[in-house]
């Protein structure tokens, strides 16, 4: 079965090709860095947590060569950048409209809602127009204030457009679960085992009663600043909740990249995920989605092979 076909936060979209716009790659990207060598780990889980459904299991040894991966996920500041540079349309600003979450948008506004557009098994969705990077919950709202949050309503087609402008790629999904990792093995979280220890809230995810009551305990009720909470082990923010990070992989069944071709992998979870209903903020979890879906929740962040590393990198 697809992971696409469980409950989660994320609604799922049909696959629309679309050719990748490239640029020259300037390499002139304002963010820090971190290096991981070479290095073979324990990936995957088998805990009683595991979403069988998807293929999150069997653990096992994976070597993963050197890189250098971001320690925040790309901000709305970031991805202005590239736009006023480039001019380049996201894909929901090309089709008119994109996934904005129900409590983010007021019954008052319902004549901007695509009513076509419907999501039974995710109802607390709506297809808002003009919805986007830019705007995040559609007409009237904007990033003003969100220069440090990180950019979302981006397809995984937007964010290698990103890249190809920036020098850099999309992680592997076994890049990103070793660095999500932090140094440690087979833990659930970045930082351990326990979700908040010592009450600790250490990652922005859904508290309350999903999808319609967040108490908000751990301080944000959408999206938080790329760098809020603790970082990991390697320095890394965000590894778990907040948004849903594009991999550069094809879904497959035990991670076995070219068997499945309807979606890339999402790992993370976002701000959205509850335990009651999608636990997929743990470090093994993955899910999936079409190339252009765009939502609220969905971001990314980027990696650099050391040989592309170029003036404004740390």
């Amino acid at each position: 079965m697809n992971s696409c076909d469980s409950p989660c936060c994320m609604p799922t979209v049909t696959p629309v090709s679309r050719p990748l716009t490239t640029y020259e790659g300037k390499k002139q990207l304002s963010q820090s860095f971190v290096h991981l060598p070479a290095s073979v780990f324990r990936m995957g889980s088998e805990d009683k947590e595991v979403n069988t459904e998807d293929h999150e299991g069997p653990i096992r040894e994976v070597k993963v060569d050197s890189f250098e991966i971001a320690t925040t996920a790309v901000t709305n500041a970031q991805f202005s950048e590239f736009v006023r540079d480039t001019g380049y349309l996201t894909d929901a600003e090309r089709i008119g409209w994109s996934f904005v979450f129900h409590l983010f948008y007021s019954n008052r506004r319902r004549k901007h809602v695509t009513t076509s557009i419907q999501v039974d098994a995710a109802p607390w969705w709506v297809a808002v127009d003009r919805a986007c990077w830019r705007r995040p919950f559609g007409t009237g709202s904007n990033i003003r204030l969100l220069q440090k949050h990180p950019a979302v309503h981006v397809t995984w087609n937007d964010a290698k457009a990103f890249c190809s402008w920036a020098g850099c790629r999309l992680p592997t999904e076994t890049e990103w679960e070793f660095a999500a990792r932090g140094g440690l093995d087979q833990n659930r979280y970045p930082w351990g085992n326990e979700l908040t220890p010592n009450s600790k809230h250490l990652c922005n995810i859904w508290q309350g009663e999903f999808p319609d009551s967040n108490t908000s305990a751990d301080g944000y009720t959408g999206t938080a600043p790329v760098d809020a909470y603790e970082p990991n082990g390697y320095g890394l923010f965000n590894m778990a909740g907040n948004v849903w990070e594009w991999c550069e992989d094809w879904f497959g069944l035990n991670h076995q990249s070219a068997q499945f071709r309807t979606g890339k992998v999402l790992k993370g979870g976002s701000y959205l995920c509850h335990a009651s209903y999608c636990n997929r903020y743990r470090v093994a979890a993955r899910y999936a989605n079409a190339p252009n879906a765009s939502t609220g929740n969905c971001g990314f962040r980027v990696v650099i092979d050391e040989s592309f590393l170029g003036p404004g990198t740390t």
